[in-house]
């Protein structure tokens, strides 16, 4: 599944369309793979075996054959799913007018889980955050409520936010206590935070103390924001949450910034295994099936 440009992104009436895209093109894939385990429609009949549960059993098939067979893949377990997405202005880079943004690729990928949920049956709900939470909703499957998601992701896409901070920490300590069931949060970040890192694995550890099963989307432009794969001249960097300005040759910064943005990282993974947080690093560079895939993973385990 390739990315889309970034002008078809600009040109999004429907993102409900482009969503429902992302995800046929996701399960064709899957069909043509050895990986089972999603589909709205069963994949196949198999008989019963005694012992199992019977709530997959097609009696329909029963009433026609008088033998029992039950259904593969025919999920009838709803679950309730929160997505939260940080809106800072860091999750504009890169702000190139003809690349996708990290802001971009989250809220498609978004919406390409949200067009999941719904076929799962799942009830999704839908919180956005930068210095404070600017949105939180209940997690519902209602078709009116579905499309009130899709509406506020639009908005996002439509309007660029400038020197605007992230206070992951507190908003996402906010956030748990207003998810009050267990629930599948999903936070998609680029965890440039001004806070410090412990700060912001005391929030993770907040949602997996209240039993959610989390999964951490660190979204990130690899080439750059990690590796700081910049040509050898000068640049001129800006903060694109405060506007602060430097001017250096990429070179002479370069070993010493990809260090530290790898122990970051790598700090972040370790910590959100020892909380058994799903940590998916997300390259804004790669097709949504790596957002998609951990998911359905991720859900398969849960029911």
């Amino acid at each position: 599944m390739a990315l889309y440009e970034l002008k078809e992104v600009q040109q999004i009436k429907n993102l409900e369309f482009m969503a429902k895209q992302v995800v046929e093109g996701f399960i064709v894939g899957l069909h043509k793979s050895p990986f089972h385990g999603f589909s709205v429609e069963f994949a196949e009949h198999r008989l019963y075996n005694p012992g199992e549960s019977t709530k997959n059993i097609d009696w329909k098939v029963f009433a026609r054959t008088d033998k029992l067979f039950t259904k593969r893949y025919d999920e009838e377990t709803n679950l309730r799913c929160h997505v939260i997405i940080d809106t800072s202005s860091s999750m504009y880079y890169p702000s190139k007018k003809d690349v996708i943004n990290k802001l971009n690729f989250s809220v498609l990928s978004a919406a390409g889980l949200i067009e999941l949920f719904r076929k799962q049956r799942d009830a999704a709900g839908l919180a956005l955050f930068s210095d404070k939470v600017d949105l939180i909703t209940k997690a519902k499957s209602n078709v009116v409520h579905i499309n009130g998601l899709y509406h506020e992701m639009e908005k996002l896409l439509a309007n660029e936010k400038l020197n605007k901070t992230t206070h992951a920490a507190s908003c996402l300590h906010a956030i748990a206590d207003q998810i009050h069931k267990r629930s599948l949060v999903i936070v998609f970040s680029d965890m440039m935070q001004q806070e410090n890192s412990e700060d912001i694995f005391a929030a993770l550890q907040h949602l997996k103390h209240n039993k959610h099963e989390v999964i951490l989307f660190h979204v990130v432009d690899r080439a750059h924001e990690i590796n700081f794969d910049f040509d050898n001249r000068p640049y001129l960097f800006v903060d694109m949450e405060n506007g602060a300005e430097v001017k250096l040759h990429a070179n002479e910064v370069k070993a010493k910034y990809a260090a530290h943005m790898q122990a970051y990282e790598k700090a972040l993974k370790l910590k959100c295994a020892q909380y058994k947080i799903d940590f998916v690093a997300a390259d804004i560079n790669k097709p949504f099936n790596q957002v998609l895939t951990p998911y359905l993973l991720k859900r398969t385990k849960m029911i």
